[in-house]
């Protein structure tokens, strides 16, 4: 278990790296348009802010989303839960928790979904 450990504990790290890297995207994006006078609703040129920012919004959701699935494995993990199908309670495959350790369902269960 303790190579689970690393691998979540791996995942999380990497999360908080990529959510704080967007966290700072998005800061610039605000400070981008407070500075300026751009009708970006109208330019022809590109994305709007307005469309950036919300892009941004999107992908700091899904990272704080990836992180709370990594707190719940964490959780099954400490609780002795971890591998075991929230479906049909059989062990998720090995491989399947090398390659997403914060599956929650074995691979005949998440492809049945």
């Amino acid at each position: 278990m303790e190579r689970v450990r690393e691998l979540l504990e791996a995942e999380q790290r990497q999360a908080l790296r990529r959510l704080a890297g967007l966290t700072g995207d998005f800061d610039d994006v605000v400070a981008a348009s407070r500075d300026t006078n751009a009708d970006d609703e109208h330019d022809p040129e590109g994305a709007t802010i307005a469309f950036e920012r919300s892009q941004v919004s999107a992908l700091v959701l899904q990272v704080q989303g990836h992180l709370a699935e990594v707190e719940a494995a964490s959780d099954r993990l400490a609780a002795g839960t971890y591998g075991i199908c929230e479906r049909c309670g059989q062990p998720i495959a090995k491989a399947r928790l090398e390659a997403r350790p914060t599956a929650r369902t074995c691979i005949g269960c998440a492809s049945s979904s």
